[in-house]
C-alpha cells in the first residue's frame, strides 16, 4: 500500500505546480486557467481508468490487471513530464498517466477486501490504506526538494518511475484471493460466541422428595 500510495501521490501532488512553473524550473508556464482545465481532463481520465481496469480485473485477475496498468504507465512517463513535447502531448500524457495510475487503484478495494480475514474485513482495508498513505506523505517534500535543485521534470521522473516499478515488483511477488467467499470460514472465536448455549442439566431432586 505504501508503493501504491506513493505512485498515486507522485503523479498528482506536484503536477499542478509543474504545469504553472516557469521554464527555468522545467515547467510549461501555463496560466492557472489552462492548468485547471488540464486537471479537469486528467481527473475525468482517472475516473474512466478506474472503472475500466476495475472491471477488467474480473477477467484478468487482480494482480495481472494492476501490473498491466502500471506497466503501461511506465511507457507514458515521457509524455507526462516533458513540456517540450508541446501542450497537446502534455495533456495527452496527463490523461493517460492518471487513467493508468487510478486504473490500478480501481482494482485495490476489491483486492484488499478479498484478502482480508473475515474477522477483520471491516477494519483491515482502511487501516492498511492509511498506513501506506502515512508513509507516502514523504513524497511531496521530496519532490519539491528535487525540483528546487533539478527542475520539475526530473523530480517527477525520479519519483514516479521508481514508484511504478515498486508497485510492479510488490504486486508480482504478492498473492490474491479473487472470488474468495466471504464468511465461508468463520473463526473459532466467532463460532463459539455465536453457538447456542448447551441445555441446562436437570437439577437433582431435593433430599427426601423421592421418598429416601
Amino acid at each position: 500500500m505504501t508503493a501504491l500510495n506513493w505512485m498515486a501521490h507522485s503523479a498528482q501532488d506536484v503536477y499542478p505546480t509543474f504545469l504553472q512553473a516557469g521554464q527555468d524550473s522545467g515547467g510549461d508556464a501555463l496560466s492557472s486557467s489552462a492548468a485547471s482545465w488540464i486537471i479537469v481532463c486528467y481527473t475525468l481520465g482517472a475516473i474512466a481508468g478506474s472503472v475500466v481496469f476495475g472491471a477488467l480485473s474480473e477477467r484478468l485477475g487482480r494482480r495481472r490487471t494492476i501490473v498491466l496498468a502500471v506497466g503501461l504507465g511506465l511507457a507514458v512517463i515521457p509524455l507526462f513530464i516533458f513540456p517540450t513535447n508541446g501542450v497537446a502531448f502534455l495533456v495527452l500524457g496527463a490523461i493517460l498517466m492518471q487513467s493508468l495510475v487510478q486504473g490500478a487503484w480501481g482494482v485495490v478495494p476489491a483486492h484488499l477486501t478479498e484478502m482480508s480475514p473475515d474477522a477483520i474485513r471491516g477494519f483491515y482495508p482502511g487501516v492498511t490504506y492509511q498506513i501506506g498513505n502515512l508513509l507516502a506523505a514523504l513524497n511531496l517534500p521530496i519532490q519539491e526538494h528535487l525540483a528546487a535543485g533539478h527542475g520539475y521534470p526530473s523530480a517527477l521522473a525520479w519519483t514516479v518511475g521508481p514508484a511504478l516499478l515498486a508497485v510492479i515488483v510488490a504486486t508480482s511477488l504478492g498473492t490474491e484471493a479473487k472470488g474468495a467467499p466471504f464468511g465461508a470460514a468463520p473463526t473459532p472465536a466467532l463460532t463459539s460466541a455465536s453457538a447456542p448455549a448447551p441445555p441446562l442439566s436437570p437439577s437433582p431432586a431435593p433430599f427426601g422428595v423421592d421418598g429416601t
